[in-house]
């Protein structure tokens, strides 16, 4: 951005920059003595650089903003706040960019995504709690304004980088999180949010071993993909092993790498066998292990298999039943209570919202059906995107493409979305980095049209034997 400002205003501001900070220091030290105007001066700064190198330097702010504001760790409580301050700031500032450019592509994708926005900002007219859900509405349209504008800036005419820069930035967020498990520090605060993370990341780790590297490189991702698939495991969480094993999979079918993927399963059983032969007993309380906390989620194995989702299913399903058109408000349920008497319109407390179990049945809850159905259009021309990434993938075998991990990363996302109710809630730092993956996806497709199905039926001309010959035509 620094070729869009005259260098008469540069130098103009680094003069007169030092007497002006000098004066305000001297006239109200107050400024440069409290621990609030300094963090204020100081996240200004910091915010200014960001707008200055914005397609460098605002799609991982972004991201990294709202990660430590979901992590568990001490700098979390900090960035609460200001994650929306740089989401706004970075919608912004896209927008006028794209604007002024006037170069950029506005599809059914991105018209679909805009009228879901629309819906969801509607919805809080019949909420319990307008405030509330006006507020996350307002929310997902930041992030899918963002989507639209600072996250596909961040890529376009610098591809090669933003995308060695998400591979290697996914290679240290991975090795970080392995070199806190060992010392016992959650970062991710619970076990499902572990899992969710490495099953929906997975496969970009997958994908950067299948590209024409150095040995070297190619071995530490293998390493590092290894630690992200014990890291899916070790969290049991259901929903990220099913999204890492579906998504990997794929991977690896579509290009064909089927000796890869049959390397990788002998390598599994041939462990699990060493561990029964040389471990019978430790073998024996692992698989019994496994069954109670990954397969059954519970000590009791004459339950189902999704006992654990049915609660919050039927749940979800009842208040889909008493609010079917216009649902309960986006992000919010109807507990049967006067909204005033639990808070005011622009706080949020236990009970506001509540667990459903799934994305789908959250957003049907919360919209009802007419309002889902823009949410459904946009999902589907996403779906169509991704067919055509998996087509391509097939006909040519190429790992090369940059749609690939972002295609694996879509599939993983909408698959663990069935069992978790995050890809509509935009203060989840997983929402923030699969709409904003979708965006860039859309833009990378490759052209390749999907194979046209044809359901009409031909008669074959009937062939009448007479005495074993068969009749001339």
């Amino acid at each position: 951005m620094t070729d869009r400002i005259p260098k008469s205003v540069l130098i103009g501001g680094a003069i007169l920059a030092p007497p002006i900070l000098g004066y305000l220091a001297y006239s109200r030290p107050v400024y440069f003595t409290s621990q609030t105007y300094l963090g204020g001066l100081l996240l200004f700064e910091f915010l200014f650089l960001a707008i200055w190198m914005y397609r460098e330097i605002f799609f991982p702010l972004i991201l990294m903003a709202f990660l430590f504001a979901g992590s568990n760790l001490p700098v979390g409580s900090m960035w609460t706040q200001v994650r929306w301050l740089f989401l706004g700031v970075g919608a912004a500032v896209g927008c006028v960019i794209m604007l002024k450019d006037r170069g950029y592509h506005f599809g059914l994708f991105h018209a679909f995504a805009l009228f879901a926005a629309m819906a969801a900002l509607v919805s809080s007219a019949v909420s319990r709690y307008p405030g509330f859900a006006l507020l996350k509405a307002v929310s997902l349209l930041l992030v899918f304004v963002y989507g639209a504008t600072g996250a596909r800036l961040a890529m376009r005419g610098r591809e090669l980088r933003f995308f060695t820069g998400l591979l290697t930035g996914w290679e240290a967020f991975v090795g970080a999180i392995a070199f806190g498990h060992l010392f016992g520090v959650e970062a991710m605060g619970n076990p499902n949010s572990l899992g969710a993370v490495m099953g929906v990341g997975a496969p970009i780790l997958l994908w950067g071993t299948l590209l024409s590297e150095k040995s070297s490189t190619r071995y530490r991702r293998l390493v590092l993909f290894a630690i992200c698939l014990y890291l899916t495991f070790n969290s049991h969480a259901r929903a990220g092993i099913a999204a890492e094993i579906i998504s990997c999979g794929m991977l690896l079918l579509a290009l064909r790498k089927y000796r890869m993927l049959a390397e990788g399963l002998s390598i599994i059983v041939v462990l699990v066998a060493a561990v029964g032969i040389f471990q019978p007993e430790a073998f024996s309380n692992t698989v019994s292990s496994v069954t109670s906390s990954v397969v059954y989620k519970s000590k009791n194995p004459e339950v189902s298999l999704l006992a654990s989702r049915e609660a919050p299913w039927h749940a979800a399903t009842e208040t889909i039943r008493n609010h079917f058109w216009f649902g309960t408000g986006f992000g919010t349920t109807d507990n049967g209570r006067d909204a005033s008497q639990l808070l005011n319109n622009f706080s949020s407390v236990e009970g506001v919202t509540a667990e459903n179990g799934s994305s789908y049945l959250a957003i049907l809850t919360w919209v009802g059906v007419l309002g889902a159905v823009p949410f459904l259009l946009t999902l589907c021309v996403l779906l169509g995107n991704v067919a055509r990434t998996v087509s391509w993938m097939w006909k040519t075998g190429n790992p090369a493409h940059p749609a690939i991990p972002l295609a694996m990363v879509m599939i993983a996302g909408l698959v663990h979305a069935g069992f978790e109710d995050w890809l509509f809630a935009p203060g989840y730092y997983l929402c923030v980095f699969f709409w904003s993956m979708a965006f860039v996806f859309v833009d990378v497709t490759p052209a390749v049209a999907l194979p046209q199905l044809s359901f009409a039926w031909r008669p074959q001309p009937l062939r009448q034997e007479l005495g074993g010959i068969a009749p001339s035509r």
